[in-house]
């Protein structure tokens, strides 16, 4: 059945041949007959991904491309939410029932389902060893999202119990009934921009997870259940055994999380196979730097974007690089207020990101040094308890606020052993002023 094209696509075709025929250094590739292409609408068919034709959620270089594309070619990647729940854009479009936390509360997710990816697509020409230019022209959003802020993430071990938020979108806002008087700027980006990794990278890849797996690190090694496409990574798949999970980025891109990756940016990703093999996937309407509960607000979205083959760009090796103009990089807000960490604790305690490693010096250490995870962990505990107290919300909330609105900063790595990291919450997000609230001299509230 034939896609319907949105009408906003029409000026986007125009505009996408500037971007097309511009290099951000070496020689770029492009198609003389690109103005006369239709955009390539990919993805959004069936209840799920597993319904969809479009669309997997594994990486493999013998996963087959599921459309073909020229270089500068305006392509729509109708991307589905990071656990396939909320429907595509337009299912949601059409649904008689909206979403609350009650509702979502219900449903039995399948975390082996993550994340559904739009592709993958062949650029026409592209061989291993170019670069692919990737340009976000405009991003859809779903009408819902939602955040988790339970026992998980990056400081799960403090927060307790389970905690979802849902919200309501627009095109320039999202609000919650679960977090009263918060109010979230449209910042959407998507959280995986990846190509498929080549035969000798991926078994690279395999190699130094499973060697961690066996050290005890955290690791998510492949698993059949759920995976998709099925003939190669499912149960009875022919590659089962070596279908990468997409919950850590790597050379090819995949899980950046970047929130700077919005409408505008350019992302240069390594081609490690012939014509690249483009992905897109978990999409963001807002998040902090850091994503700390796990999730920032998790949507589905429409992603329109185009690309440029560069012969010659600089070294991927050790991941993608982007671009963009530099208000992307500001925060939100006009106001912030910030909370410092620094690599201290407790003697006799450890936290879940030493535990691996299997020694009992760092234990009776009151300071690391130069650690910037534990000094993360004191910032975003910090900023948390902030919230908690000067606004009045439960440790929950504050944790899925800090999720998708505080940015982690590194203060400066130099001056040992107390490397610095700075938690930023910016203060325009909240729709009534705080509280007034004091502490002690033991930083106790009162």
């Amino acid at each position: 059945m034939k896609k319907c094209l949105p009408v906003y696509l029409i000026a986007l075709m125009f505009a996408s041949l500037a971007v097309a025929a511009a290099s951000a250094g070496g020689t770029a590739h492009g198609a003389d007959s690109v103005s006369t292409l239709a955009p390539l609408v990919l993805g959004g068919a069936g209840e799920s991904c597993r319904t969809d034709p479009d669309c997997i959620n594994r990486f493999h270089y013998d996963i087959p491309m599921k459309q073909h594309a020229q270089p500068g070619q305006i392509l729509v990647f109708k991307a589905r939410d990071a656990m396939d729940i909320l429907g595509s854009v337009d299912q949601q479009a059409h649904a008689t029932d909206g979403w609350n936390a009650e509702r979502f509360q219900t449903l039995e997710a399948n975390f082996n389902a993550v994340h559904p990816m739009v592709g993958p697509v062949h650029i026409e020409g592209a061989k291993p060893g170019d670069t692919l230019k990737v340009t976000i022209l405009d991003i859809k959003v779903g009408q819902y999202g939602y955040t988790f802020g339970g026992d998980s993430g990056f400081i799960g071990d403090l927060v307790k119990g389970n905690f979802v938020a849902v919200w309501d979108l627009t095109d320039t806002h999202a609000t919650s009934a679960d977090l009263p008087g918060i109010r979230i700027p449209n910042r959407s980006f998507p959280g995986i921009l990846a190509t498929l990794p080549g035969r000798d990278q991926l078994q690279a890849m395999l190699s130094r997870e499973r060697q961690l797996h066996e050290a005890g690190g955290l690791v998510l090694l492949p698993s059949p259940e759920a995976a998709l496409p099925t003939f190669l990574c499912g149960k009875q798949g022919t590659a089962a055994a070596d279908c990468l999970r997409t919950i850590p980025p790597r050379e090819n891109g995949g899980n950046m999380d970047i929130r700077h990756l919005g409408i505008g940016v350019s992302v240069y990703l390594p081609c490690q196979v012939a014509g690249c093999g483009l992905t897109v996937g978990d999409l963001h309407y807002a998040q902090g730097d850091g994503e700390v509960s796990g999730t920032a607000i998790e949507m589905s979205a429409d992603v329109t974007l185009t690309t440029e083959l560069i012969s010659g760009h600089a070294s991927l090796a050790v991941g993608p690089h982007y671009e963009g103009d530099a208000s992307l990089l500001d925060i939100p807000s006009q106001r912030f207020y910030a909370v410092t960490g620094l690599p201290l604790k407790t003697s006799g305690s450890s936290y879940p990101g030493m535990q691996y490693l299997g020694t009992a010096v760092s234990d009776d250490l009151e300071n690391l040094s130069n650690d910037l995870d534990l000094a993360a962990r004191n910032a975003v505990d910090g900023i948390i308890d902030y919230i908690v107290a000067h606004y009045g919300y439960s440790r929950n909330q504050a944790y899925v606020i800090a999720s998708v609105a505080v940015d982690l900063r590194i203060s400066q790595l130099v001056d040992t052993p107390n490397v610095g990291i700075t938690a930023i919450l910016p203060l325009d997000i909240f729709t009534t002023p705080p509280r007034q609230t004091t502490f002690d001299v033991d930083g106790d509230r009162r």
